[in-house]
């Protein structure tokens, strides 16, 4: 990228020079404008820079001529923006050589001094030093980037679900009282004493946690044939294994990872249960729901079960639109949202004590506390 009507390289010049006002230009598209390097400990001072281009050498032209120098990504993203990402990872003789681009605004090329006013953004990436312990970026060139800014996790629970609903890959329906658990279930990770505190826990893992429960869903609509698939809470135990992958426990937690991660998705769903149904709007349900297990009747639920046999074992009941609104679950009509909204509101009565639960062979059970759970 060069500017026509002061061009800064030897062959932009050169063009200038000839063909005056007929010089052809053409504009360069904003996604063309940006460049971005990760770096790496193998990552060369001609990947970045630039470099004598051997063959323009053989095919007869000196090493005193400037049309031999092959520029790099840096000066290759004239009037745009350059990122590196993580810094600290370049060796430091490398960071050395970017010192006079961000204040000079000028090139060292074996010999050659170019000084090219470069007309552009250099931005970097970095992890805390005592998070990665791979390297540091040296006090000079930090000292010649303009601001630093130091980011931080979603401080709420409302950026958290944002964040998600954001990045995730969703290709099933997301509930809303799903988005809430797993961005309690995040946030209780992070804060958790089991968990190493330097590595924290990133947005990846309530990205991946979302993405996971939506490959649940789809798998389970797949073989039932249903129409719509719906996520629902009892996906949640079933990705928590693949997520331990994401967090960094403690040296004497080693072997627990499954177990803590799935008591804080209980904790979560607790949580949650008691902040979208613990007012007055779902009370009639929920005691009509207790009064139903109370009655001896159970209900089996499992992740391949299909949300309409959810729904026939329950039956009618007064009380649901007044759980779907407080679910925020708007499609009333759609048999997935009703029956996901129901299994939540039964697990968490199961968690705040109120009924048992029975799990064998990858099927829950719910029924009275003061009745035996068949299985038990």
């Amino acid at each position: 990228s060069d500017e026509p009507t002061a061009p800064i390289c030897v062959r932009c010049i050169a063009l200038a020079n000839e063909l005056g006002d007929q010089l052809p230009i053409s504009w360069r598209h904003r996604s063309q404008r940006y460049g971005e390097k990760l770096a790496t400990p193998d990552t060369s001072v001609g990947d970045l820079i630039g470099d004598i281009d051997p063959i323009k050498v053989a095919e007869g032209r000196s090493l005193g001529d400037p049309e031999t120098i092959h520029f790099g990504l840096i000066p290759r993203t004239n009037r745009g923006i350059f990122a590196i990402n993580e810094l600290p990872d370049l060796v430091e003789r490398i960071q050395v050589a970017l010192l006079n681009i961000l204040e000079e605004r000028d090139i060292q090329v074996r010999g050659y001094n170019l000084r090219l006013p470069l007309d552009m953004l250099v931005v970097a990436s970095a992890n805390p030093e005592d998070y990665t312990n791979r390297g540091r970026i040296i006090t000079p060139l930090k000292d010649r980037f303009g601001a630093e800014i130091r980011t931080h996790y979603p401080l709420d629970l409302q950026l958290e679900i944002e964040l998600i609903k954001q990045e995730a890959a969703i290709q099933a329906v997301i509930p809303q009282h799903m988005l809430d658990v797993v961005a309690r279930f995040t946030g209780l990770v992070r804060e958790s004493s089991y968990v190493d505190q330097r590595s924290g826990v990133s947005a990846r893992f309530s990205i991946a946690c979302v993405e996971e429960l939506s490959g649940a869903a789809l798998r389970r609509a797949a073989i039932n044939g249903d129409g719509e698939p719906v996520v629902r809470i009892g996906d949640l135990e079933d990705v928590v294994s693949s997520l331990r992958g994401k967090v960094e426990f403690e040296v004497s937690q080693e072997g627990s990872e499954v177990e803590i991660l799935t008591l804080l998705a209980r904790q979560a769903t607790a949580a949650s249960w008691r902040a979208l149904l613990g007012g007055q709007s779902t009370r009639v349900f929920l005691t009509n729901l207790v009064d139903w297990f109370d009655a001896g009747n159970t209900l089996a639920t499992s992740d391949l079960m299909s949300s309409s046999s959810i729904l026939e074992a329950i039956g009618p009941m007064e009380g649901v639109g007044p759980l779907l609104t407080a679910t925020e679950a708007q499609m009333a009509e759609s048999e997935g949202l009703v029956a996901s909204c129901i299994e939540f509101a039964t697990e968490g009565l199961w968690l705040t004590r109120r009924i048992d639960k029975d799990q064998q062979d990858g099927t829950s059970t719910y029924g009275s506390s003061v009745t035996e759970v068949p299985g038990n």
